[in-house]
């Protein structure tokens, strides 16, 4: 027997694939479509769209009738990161794949907001693609100005923002409809809250929620792999993947001077009077005008110097093998 269907996770030995019909099944991997050295790796990963035939034994090793995947599809994107210890540039990690569009969920307060992480994902989907939705968690523990300001400054930036207090169920139905018809990747900081959010967008999924831990303010991880959950059969099928929270997040392979054109509000702006101009601090930098006007927020600056830095960083290590300083910007002088 043979069917298709989507990775639902990935395990050290195999696959759990979940079929057209809502079912779930076990799967080993073909030698021959697995990473070099026998590992799963990046090779398939959740969101891919797979084969499943019954073996029969046809492998040594393979139980009777032990289901196995035979074929992995195209991806038509994916989600990716710098692994663990990598810089940009360095060996991926890809999350996920066939996805419709992101939803970075951030927390308003315990722990407290993070820009600079919101940012990274931000970047990354620009880079790969992918559409990103944001999710600012846990409004209840802020006032409503502080709420509202956090919004102002990504939708200002273009993109669709949800202030949420899940417990009370405030912001949720706005999730809801966001994520129908569409399967999409949860990404987040530890303990900002997207167990309760999918708890509350879904019950039956029965989430473990990790509590903050009240020394360090860092949540304790309660997802340990990438997981797959259809919420609605559809057509078409709203379907999420649950990820786990994470500390620090390595950008994908991103030369320094395509960073500008991932930051949306900055497009069209210009030109600056330098063509290479790093939108620092060179006289008649489009850029930093539009700081001063208003149309940029200074957190979202901010965070473009500090990655423009680690790109740059990154790309010099890369070419030279040492760790490059930041030179003065003779043109400062042309003012």
């Amino acid at each position: 027997m043979t069917f298709d269907g989507v990775v639902a996770r990935v395990d050290l030995r195999g696959v759990v694939v979940l079929d057209d019909a809502g079912r779930l099944a076990f799967a080993a991997v073909r030698k021959r479509l697995q990473d070099p050295g026998g590992r799963l790796g990046n090779a398939i990963v959740v969101g891919d769209r797979v084969t499943v035939e019954n073996a029969g034994g046809s492998e040594p090793g393979d139980a009777p009738d032990a289901p196995v995947v035979v074929a992995i599809g195209p991806r038509r994107n994916r989600f990716e990161r710098a692994a663990a210890g990598q810089g940009p540039g360095g060996r991926r990690q890809v999350t996920a794949a066939n996805l419709d569009h992101v939803l970075a969920v951030a927390a308003l307060r315990d722990p407290p907001l993070r820009e600079g992480l919101l940012d990274r994902f931000a970047v990354a989907c620009e880079a790969l693609g992918l559409p990103l939705v944001v999710a600012l968690s846990k409004a209840d523990l802020v006032p409503a100005g502080e709420a509202q300001a956090a919004r102002a400054t990504y939708v200002r930036a273009g993109y669709r923002v949800h202030v949420l207090a899940a417990p009370r169920g405030e912001g949720v139905e706005g999730v809801r409809a966001e994520l129908a018809g569409r399967r999409t990747l949860v990404v987040g900081h530890s303990g900002v809250g997207k167990s309760t959010l999918l708890n509350a967008l879904a019950p039956e999924l029965a989430l473990r929620i990790g509590e903050v831990n009240a020394t360090t303010g860092k949540g304790r991880h309660t997802t340990t792999a990438a997981t797959l959950a259809r919420l609605d059969a559809g057509p078409p099928p709203t379907e999420v993947i649950d990820t786990p929270g994470v500390r620090t997040f390595g950008l994908p392979a991103i030369a320094p001077a395509d960073l500008p054109r991932l930051f949306p509000e900055w497009r069209g702006r210009g030109p600056c009077r330098f063509a290479d101009c790093t939108h620092r601090e060179e006289p008649g930098c489009a850029m930093t005008r539009a700081l001063e006007e208003g149309a940029i927020a200074p957190e979202r600056y901010r965070s473009y110097l500090r990655l423009r830095e680690e790109l740059e960083a990154a790309h010099q290590r890369r070419t030279t093998g040492r760790i490059a300083r930041r030179p003065s910007d003779p043109r400062k002088s042309r003012r």
